[in-house]
């Protein structure tokens, strides 16, 4: 199993319930994002109210991933939307891997290589 490259992101902003599983969160990816995870090449972010877990779900040629991470200790940092009431921000996978990894956004500095 890999993350799909080049996928669009979807992070949801609203908190969800982590006891929902493949078709809780496609329910979801609907109602916030108004994407369907079959239908789209893209990945879906869903936060925890105390934001110390995640779970990223998308389709796959053959049926749904699903990927499940909690913190021992701190909180993930999620960036906040731009629209206040939003329901949704997109970032890319740079951004992703950094907010997996336990770094801010706004922490970090995302530099062009010059060619």
């Amino acid at each position: 199993m890999k993350l799909p490259n080049g996928a669009r992101i979807y992070v949801a902003t609203i908190a969800v319930d982590m006891r929902c599983g493949f078709d809780g969160l496609a329910a979801l990816a609907r109602a916030y994002v108004d994407r369907e995870v079959k239908d789209s090449d893209a990945l879906f972010v869903f936060f925890n109210r105390r934001v110390d877990r995640v779970k990223l779900v998308w389709w796959e040629r053959t049926g749904y991933c699903l990927f499940y991470k909690r913190l021992e200790r701190g909180r993930f940092r999620v960036p906040q939307p731009v629209h206040v009431g939003a329901t949704s921000l997109t970032i890319d996978m740079p951004e992703l891997e950094l907010i997996l990894d336990g770094i801010g956004l706004s922490e970090a500095k995302l530099r062009t290589r010059e060619r």
